[in-house]
């Protein structure tokens, strides 16, 4: 049975629809991938069958050279059917990683089999974890429930819950945290972005006054950032709610809700809505937020009034379409796996105050989209870029339609101004190949004629 809500389409107002499309998008168990090279001094252990293992080798099997920090820990007949001991098994295998690797922490991230068999590994974990000294920690990232980068909100969830409180504690814990440098209470930043994308952001806000304490995750384990209730807090990426209302609810801190730094018209609104949080007026970066915009001049040439379309795959979908339709696109639909409409609200805010500055039409955002029926609204719209996961990519490129990745945009460093142009590098991509392919077919028709 289908289930529907809010078809009804405004042109001047946010429409969401749901169908019951199943999550078709990479294993959230790719989370590894990121995660074991931002943290240096972890372990990943994923727990699962051979199929998780083959995904593993296969998603990341280039990486093999570098002597990778995670391992498969693959789950046998006597395993699913409670003959063996689980906790004798792990406990092994996360003594045989101590010997060979010596972390500051192992992950155990949990698969849909372990989540089937009701395999009970935050109640192991504790009691490993005081047996051999090293810290455990369990984040769940199967597919059944998780769209393909909810795996890092899990891990990042269960990281929260680790990092230190400050200490002394005073009875008044706001001014207790108060940074006298700053003249701000402590700001915390959540997000698994690459180094250099890190110190820009945290340069961008210093600029305006404003001091980073720390990020979740920090580059060690060991070096976790202390929360304490009263801290300020702030994401990067739009699927993060998980470790947002762990922030909330576990360690008492305020949750600045804002748009995600994606574009330079979201980064300027990200780093204005910190500021407003704090009381500072921000300074220049209008005239910032322009010259980025005059740098990327190349680009929009080739997309301004070019269609596009979201399938859904990786939830950066609506900070993406938001973005391109500064950039001069008509974006048919917005597919998502997931909406979390209260941790996204400010970034649905910019999307339409975006379409009614722009003067176009605000696209529909589906929420677990049915493929089949995407594919057919695909057939008739024919838009002349669809951003898909890798399995619809190659039927849709037969078909004449030009797509890209969705992974490689959660790949790529596409937050804060300097990198708007690698958002636009990677949307044109298919668009200039096209236009390549047809001026070669063009000029070897001349010659022949």
């Amino acid at each position: 049975m289908e289930v529907k809500l809010a078809t009804e389409s405004s042109e001047n107002s946010l429409s969401f629809e749901c169908e019951t499309g199943n999550y078709h998008t990479f294993c959230p168990i790719s989370c590894v991938a990121w995660l074991y090279q931002k943290i240096e001094d972890s372990f990943f252990l994923v727990i699962g069958t051979k199929t998780c293992g083959y995904f593993l080798q296969n998603a990341m099997g280039v990486m093999i050279f570098s002597e990778p920090r995670y391992a498969m820990a693959e789950l046998e007949e006597g395993d699913i059917s409670a003959k063996l001991s689980d906790y004798e098994e792990l406990k092994r295998l996360c003594l045989q990683i101590k010997k060979d690797r010596n972390p500051s922490v192992i992950f155990w991230i949990g698969t849909c089999t372990t989540e089937i068999i009701k395999m009970d590994l935050e109640g192991i974990a504790p009691k490993l974890e005081n047996e051999i000294g090293t810290p455990i920690v369990v984040a769940r990232a199967n597919g059944l429930d998780y769209a393909f980068t909810q795996g890092e909100d899990t891990v990042l969830a269960a990281m929260a819950q680790r990092c230190p409180e400050a200490s002394p504690k005073s009875l008044d814990p706001i001014i207790s945290s108060l940074n006298l440098k700053s003249n701000h209470s402590p700001l915390i930043l959540f997000g698994s972005v690459p180094d250099s994308v890190a110190n820009q952001l945290t340069l961008e806000l210093k600029q305006q006054g404003i001091k980073v304490s720390g990020w979740l995750p920090s580059k060690r384990y060991t070096e976790l950032p202390t929360i304490d209730e009263g801290y300020y807090v702030c994401g990067v990426n739009p699927y993060l709610s998980r470790t947002a209302t762990t922030l909330m609810r576990r360690r008492k801190t305020k949750l600045i809700g804002a748009p995600f730094p994606i574009g330079p018209d979201g980064t300027r609104a990200w780093i204005e809505k910190i500021c407003s949080v704090f009381g500072i007026t921000p300074i220049g970066l209008a005239e910032r937020e322009k010259k980025v915009w005059n740098s990327l001049e190349e680009y929009l040439e080739l997309i301004v009034n070019k269609s596009v379309f979201f399938m859904g795959d990786n939830l950066l979908e609506i900070s993406l379409a938001r973005f391109l339709i500064r950039c001069g696109m008509r974006v048919y639909e917005i597919g998502i796996p997931y909406m979390d409409k209260r941790y996204q609200a400010s970034e649905l805010l910019l999307l339409e105050k975006t379409c009614q500055e722009m003067g176009v039409k605000i696209p529909l955002i589906v929420e677990k989209p049915d493929n089949y029926k995407q594919l057919e609204r695909i057939r008739k719209l024919q838009p002349d870029l669809v951003i898909t996961g890798m399995a619809h990519a190659n039927p849709l490129e037969a078909r004449g339609i030009n797509t890209k990745w969705s992974v490689e945009f959660t790949f790529a460093q596409i937050h804060g101004f300097t990198n708007s142009r690698d958002v636009l590098e990677l949307v044109t991509r298919p668009l200039r190949r096209n236009s390549s392919l047809q001026q070669l077919a063009w000029n070897s028709y001349s010659l022949e004629a």
